[in-house]
């Protein structure tokens, strides 16, 4: 597809959008899946220390999110793409239940917030297709989702950690935020680059994510 066909579709999900939206999907809900089951080992160690620092291994959750829209480009992307990840994890059978569909939509959330402030910024009304995907724009959408998952983990009802003292939340909070910056923004804006040299992005705006600039 050519520059101008593709900025021509401007905001509009195209029927390819949705095809490799739930692709990254269905993916990411294996992820998911993986992720918890290894969790709980690697947890292990890490209550013992210091139970906050499990937030640091948070970011696995988040990466559909962030790749999604790396790719995609499009308004909703990041909120897709985790949103179905997480029904993907439940559907296979997630030792955390229901409560996965709306850490999702949260993680997806905040993402997805980060990308529309960089684009609509001081209300200026950019279009999608002309904002820089750069490392900062990953790393900053990974700590959105992280920063949320922390939240939601820590303050709402179903939050396995809401008995936590003040200070551990922030702590478990922070580390859920650098987690999600490292693991699920720099993984996946690395991703995005590999996928981009094999020449399959040809049919999104992401297609020169190989090329383009890392921080501006």
């Amino acid at each position: 597809m050519t520059t101008a066909a593709i900025k021509k579709t401007g905001n509009t999900w195209r029927v390819v959008d949705i095809v490799v939206a739930a692709l990254i999907a269905i993916t990411g809900g294996v992820i998911f899946w993986a992720w918890s089951q290894g969790a709980g080992i690697v947890s292990a160690p890490m209550n013992a220390v210091y139970p906050p620092l499990t937030g640091l291994i948070a970011g696995g959750w988040m990466i559909p999110a962030v790749l999604g829209m790396l790719i995609i480009r499009k308004p909703g992307a990041a909120l897709f793409c985790e949103a179905v990840a997480a029904t993907g994890e439940l559907i296979m059978g997630s030792q955390y239940g229901a409560t996965v569909l709306i850490s999702g939509l949260l993680q997806g959330l905040g993402a997805e917030l980060v990308f529309f402030l960089l684009v609509y910024g001081n209300f200026r009304f950019k279009s999608f297709l002309h904002q820089k995907y750069n490392l900062i724009a990953a790393l900053l959408a990974g700590a959105g989702a992280g920063l949320f998952c922390g939240l939601n983990d820590s303050f709402l009802p179903w939050g396995w950690n809401i008995a936590y003292e003040p200070g551990d939340k922030l702590a478990y909070i922070v580390f859920c935020t650098i987690s999600g910056a490292v693991i699920a923004g720099a993984l996946s804006w690395i991703a995005t680059r590999g996928l981009a040299r094999t020449g399959v992005l040809s049919s999104f705006a992401s297609r020169k994510a190989a090329s383009e600039p890392v921080f501006n």
